[in-house]
């Protein structure tokens, strides 16, 4: 039987220090408390992709935002953490559990533009800042194929940081990703939703992970409470695509799987989507050059998955189609 002590100490709930990170950390927290009746303190870590200039794709993309957070969970100092689950390394290691990964938010990428301009309404010429080499290729695929004059600037920053350049008027335009401007209550600054048919979000985007030690089995239980099977097996199936492509989360690759008939409801942000009757998973995935001259980009559907194995399978199922018509050859460096 739990001590009274044991039962009542607060638990330590890791995260980074952005504000997106703190809205998205203090939101789990909540559902944590009201879950297990338990205080819930936020615990601030400063990780490498905070503190340095450089931009992601420099500095190694994949895991530049996690590695001291697990860090913290290895040895002790929180019981457990919340990322963007877009950061996460694809490799899950062994001495710690996901335990939950919660409703998805919607999952597109937007634009936010000076005086409200849509992304095809922006001027010849017009300079839209984005730090992803994954948006950044289908943005000029896009414009390639609808004769559209853009230039994609490399920008780095919080979500103030790279809203100001447009505020400021050093860039037409600005790429983020609607779940994080949902989170910090900014959403309505929006001007554009990119359709998942112009942009492919990235593996994961818009879900959180909550990770904490493989060995605590009562807090995995207690934070599984929190899974979405649906959103689970989506993202899954995204980030086993990734990892077949053996491609880090800074590579241009682009990934969603939406339950069928549901894209609509989940873009919508529906609450209820996942309440339908949905037998089928849809697996889309992109990879591109930069300069978004040479696109590879498929789908897949089958069965929803029923299990972690049969997810991973559909992701590696498109990824080895991908890599057939020579999608190795437009990442760049492979990652390793």
């Amino acid at each position: 039987m739990s001590t009274p002590h044991k039962e009542t100490r607060a638990l330590r709930l890791g995260t980074r220090r952005s504000k997106l990170a703190m809205a998205q950390s203090g939101q789990v927290a909540d559902a944590v408390r009201r879950l297990t009746g338990r205080p819930v303190e936020l615990v601030e870590i400063t990780t490498y992709g905070d503190v340095s200039r450089e931009h992601l794709a420099q500095i190694g993309g994949t895991g530049v935002f996690v590695t001291a957070l697990r860090d913290a969970l290895l040895r002790g100092e929180v019981d457990f953490a919340v990322h963007s689950l877009k950061d996460l390394p694809t490799t899950q290691p062994g001495e710690l559990a996901l335990a939950a990964v919660p409703v998805r938010e919607d999952p597109r990428d937007v634009i936010v533009a000076r005086d409200a301009l849509k992304f095809t309404d922006l001027p010849r010429g017009a300079r839209i800042g984005t730090g992803s080499p994954r948006r950044m290729a289908q943005l000029n695929a896009y414009a390639r194929t609808h004769g559209l004059d853009i230039e994609t600037v490399p920008i780095r920053g919080n979500v103030d940081t790279r809203i100001r350049y447009v505020h400021d008027g050093e860039l037409d335009a600005v790429v983020l990703a609607a779940a994080g401007l949902s989170r910090i209550g900014r959403i309505d600054e929006v001007t554009d939703f990119l359709s998942v048919d112009t942009v492919l979000p990235a593996p994961g985007q818009g879900a959180l992970a909550i990770e904490c030690a493989a060995d605590n089995a009562e807090l995995i239980a207690a934070l599984g409470e929190l899974d979405d099977p649906f959103t689970r097996a989506a993202v899954t199936a995204e980030r086993s695509l990734l990892a077949a492509l053996e491609a880090g989360c800074s590579a241009p690759v682009g990934a969603l799987a939406d339950l069928s008939p549901l894209s609509a409801p989940l873009e919508r942000g529906d609450p209820h989507a996942d309440e339908q009757n949905v037998n089928e998973m849809h697996l889309r995935g992109v990879v591109g050059t930069t300069d978004g001259t040479r696109m590879v980009q498929l789908s897949t559907t089958g069965p929803v998955p029923q299990s972690h194995e049969q997810a991973m399978a559909l992701g590696r199922e498109l990824a080895t189609e991908m890599l057939a018509q020579g999608a190795a050859g437009l990442m760049g460096e492979r990652a390793h």
